[in-house]
């Protein structure tokens, strides 16, 4: 027996509305996949303890407009605007130096910082282990500066702020701010995770059980770690994903980003690009690292499905049934990229399109049905959302 052969499956799903209707029963679904996602996870001794679960929506405006006004300032239109969701040290001291840095950082690249606000959360529920490593939630609102009159160019801007962020906090030679960790910053979209059961994250995090907090979009994940221990910042989803598997390649994948960096070129990103590096931060897991190089190729200008068809190419040589485009496609980035390859089921969104794929050898499961009233529902597994037959418009399997 070697313990380094021990593999297993996460869960991992979605629930989304075909014409985007953003309502709160999208939430409550999503976290009722979740649930029934439960025997998917990895629990310890205390059995309070797991691996970590975790929801991306879409953000939900009118609530953070209420709510912001509640706490003294006002939030312009939704798109106009972006959420940093971060996890912070419990310790006053550490979470000043590093909210200093943000607010420096945000003013340097020209970002209104327009308020802050501390996310309501219940530990009651928590396991003694999992209250220890703990962090403070807490949310910074980004305005977009007059100058930039482009959704795309504002969620570039704030993810290259996030990187400086990044960059100055873990430079910093001080282990009371370790815990810091971006969650998510977008404009589009908000991730709630962390070192939780299924059951235990919408009486967590607060704001998920409010009618008020709403979404066409909700991408779920139960954790069960195969190459990494747990801990809050390695739950799913990332900022882009939720991912079912492992990434087999993972040390060929990492090495050849480090080596492409001094070459990379981006007429969005112009002289920005530079402070995105490191793209890959070294301590992720390999669907954060995954992760990182989707949301890079994203934001220089590529499609969601372009991407990931970069990343995660299907087995087209030797197959009759590849047109000649889709085969010139797949050759022409075999040259940019090599393949993420492994049994791997990835979940994968911009807030604006939600999709799923397999890899080449397809050996992930993913099952999804389409109801009649525009629901589309895709889990790692059958039977993640009740739902009467007669509802059901179509149904099948991700192919490899």
């Amino acid at each position: 027996y070697d313990p380094a052969n021990e593999r297993d499956a996460c869960g991992v799903g979605f629930i989304a509305d075909m014409h985007d209707r953003r309502t709160h029963a999208i939430v409550e679904q999503g976290l009722k996949i979740l649930e029934n996602l439960d025997h998917r996870g990895a629990v310890g001794a205390d059995p309070k303890m797991g691996d970590g679960c975790g929801i991306l929506t879409q953000i939900p405006h009118g609530f953070f407009a209420e709510e912001c006004s509640r706490l003294g300032f006002e939030l312009p239109p939704a798109g106009s605007y972006a959420i940093g969701q971060f996890f912070m040290p419990k310790a006053e001291e550490p979470r000043a130096i590093i909210q200093e840095i943000v607010e420096s950082s945000l003013a340097a690249a020209g970002l209104p910082l327009l308020g802050w606000r501390d996310v309501p959360v219940d530990p009651e529920d928590l396991g003694d282990a999992v209250k220890a490593t703990e962090p403070h939630h807490r949310q910074v609102f980004i305005g977009r500066p007059a100058s930039v009159t482009d959704q795309d160019a504002f969620e570039r801007r704030v993810y290259v702020a996030r990187k400086v962020i990044s960059n100055k906090v873990y430079g910093l030679d001080d282990p009371r701010v370790k815990e810091f960790y971006p969650v998510s910053v977008s404009t589009r979209t908000i991730v709630y995770k962390g070192m939780v059961l299924v059951t235990q994250l919408g009486g967590y995090f607060l704001d998920l059980k409010d009618k008020r907090f709403v979404s066409a979009i909700a991408l779920v994940h139960q954790r069960f770690a195969t190459n990494t221990f747990p801990t809050w910042r390695l739950a799913h989803p990332y900022r882009m994903i939720a991912h079912n598997g492992e990434i087999n390649t993972l040390r060929g994948n990492v090495n050849w980003m480090h080596a492409r960096e001094s070459q990379l070129v981006s007429e969005l990103f112009g002289d920005d690009l530079k402070e995105v590096l490191p793209v890959v931060r070294q301590g992720g897991s390999d669907t954060a690292n995954f992760d990182n190089v989707l949301e890079l190729i994203v934001l220089a200008g590529r499609s969601v499905p372009h991407a990931m068809m970069m990343m995660i190419p299907e087995a087209y040589d030797g197959r009759d049934d590849v047109s000649d485009e889709l085969r010139g496609f797949y050759a022409f980035h075999s040259c940019l990229m090599e393949p993420w390859d492994g049994p791997a089921a990835v979940a994968f969104t911009d807030g604006r399109v939600i999709g799923a794929t397999l890899d080449r050898n397809g050996l992930r499961p993913g099952r999804w049905l389409e109801t009649n009233d525009g629901w589309v529902v895709l889990g790692s597994e059958t039977g993640v959302m009740d739902e009467s037959p007669a509802n059901v418009k179509r149904k099948g399997r991700l192919q490899p």
